[in-house]
């Protein structure tokens, strides 16, 4: 039986990433977690088809994804990727590692802002 969210045939995979996050990831985390999005929750390295989201939100259906610089090499695939969550009805807000970095404040307002 295939699953459209949370396959078993990846779970080993989205368990190695939450285990291996990134900086980047682990600072995002530490805002989105514990339901702190005006008592949303969200969870981390969430399937949905083949494709794993970094965050997830699924009374939102919103999905949150960081972006380091392999991304510039792989615009198609992130396009593929978006249009299928799309197709889904899931929302999906993108941020640059660096702009997480550097102004997390920021993002975390942006991400508050679809958190009504």
């Amino acid at each position: 039986m295939s699953y459209l969210y949370n396959s078993l045939s990846i779970k080993q995979k989205r368990r190695e990433l939450r285990k291996n996050q990134t900086d980047c990831e682990a600072l995002l985390w530490s805002v989105l977690r514990n339901k702190q999005c005006n008592g949303h929750k969200f969870l981390r390295q969430y399937s949905v088809g083949k494709y794993i989201l970094d965050f997830f939100c699924p009374k939102l259906r919103l999905a949150i994804e960081l972006d380091g610089s392999q991304h510039q090499q792989q615009k198609d695939y992130d396009q593929e990727r978006t249009n299928f969550l799309k197709a889904h009805n899931i929302k999906v807000l993108r941020f640059w590692d660096n702009e997480v970095l550097e102004n997390l404040e920021g993002v975390y307002e942006r991400i508050l802002k679809h958190c009504l």
